[in-house]
């Protein structure tokens, strides 16, 4: 009797397996919290000292046009301007969305409107090869391809806005197209099956009912595409031309954040003024994340309600 009592109110093998794992989950769900708050906490500590220290004035970083940390002008500011670099990235990134949004929107409905055994067995597979293909392997092309391209169309070196946003929309369609499919898949069948009873046909059920239904899974997937084009480095910084200047045309030499992030950083000594301007980079970078993470919560948010 008394052992099994014992037994009865003792815990269990599946109650000790239970409380190990969410033990676990619990150490990982903490480990995971303070590696993100150390992260920021830790580029913020080197990124945000350029303003308090070394005394550069928020317009003058943000709005300044040259970038040549460690010396000054005539009247004696230093040369931190990041307003070349603003425009290189955001021009390189929105010209990419510009080109992908649609492809995307396209090959999502085909693989799940249009031809789903085509879609779900070839197409499919192929996008998720692409997703995993190394950016540099996406560099060399725009290279070998896309530059010589530009070079012999538009004149000049071919390196420039235009070359980069082409390498980056082949970089981010597969990645928009798999997360338009995903949400294109989510929307509940019987609501196309109610559109075509009506009297609509595929397309206009399409057009009214599926795309509207999914905007908010394909919107994430635009924005996560955003994220991933504004914050990429070596492809863009292979065919972008690498020169700190306001470009004036699509096909001119040009520079990004992440560019002069990655050519300064081994370039400096910690510490230094130099140093401190390239964190204040990074540091831009990782707050950009952070504006990109919120607004896909949002919109996750809101095609939730």
């Amino acid at each position: 009797m008394s052992s099994l009592n014992q037994s009865l109110l003792g815990t269990s093998k599946k109650a000790s397996v239970e409380k190990r794992g969410h033990t676990i989950s619990l150490l990982a769900v903490l480990l995971l919290a303070v590696t993100v708050v150390s992260i920021f906490v830790f580029i913020s500590a080197k990124g945000l000292p350029l303003f308090f220290n070394d005394k550069v004035q928020l317009s003058q970083f943000f709005f300044g046009d040259q970038w040549s940390p460690g010396k000054t002008n005539e009247q004696g500011f230093s040369l931190v301007g990041v307003l070349p670099m603003l425009v290189g990235s955001t021009a390189v990134t929105l010209l990419a969305l510009v080109m992908v949004t649609p492809l995307a929107i396209a090959t999502g409905l085909f693989i799940t409107e249009l031809s789903p055994k085509i879609g779900k067995y070839i197409l499919q597979p192929l996008l998720e090869l692409l997703v995993g293909i190394p950016s540099v392997v996406y560099g060399f092309v725009g290279l070998s391809v896309v530059v010589p391209f530009m070079r012999n169309t538009f004149g000049g070196s071919g390196f420039g806005i235009l070359a980069g946003g082409i390498v980056l929309a082949m970089m981010i369609l597969p990645t928009v197209a798999s997360m338009t499919v995903d949400a294109l898949n989510r929307v509940p069948k019987h609501l196309k099956h109610s559109s075509l009873a009506l009297g609509a046909n595929e397309f206009q059920t399409m057009y009214r009912v599926t795309l509207r239904v999914a905007k908010p899974g394909i919107l994430t997937g635009v924005v996560f595409g955003l994220a991933r084009a504004f914050g990429e480095a070596l492809a863009v910084q292979m065919v972008i031309g690498n020169a700190i200047v306001i470009p004036d045309s699509l096909v001119m030499p040009a520079t990004t954040l992440t560019s002069v992030l990655t050519q300064g950083m081994g370039n400096t000594i910690m510490g230094t003024f130099e140093n401190d301007a390239l964190w204040t980079l990074a540091f831009i970078l990782l707050f950009m994340s952070l504006v990109f993470n919120l607004i896909i919560k949002r919109i996750s948010q809101k095609g939730q309600v």
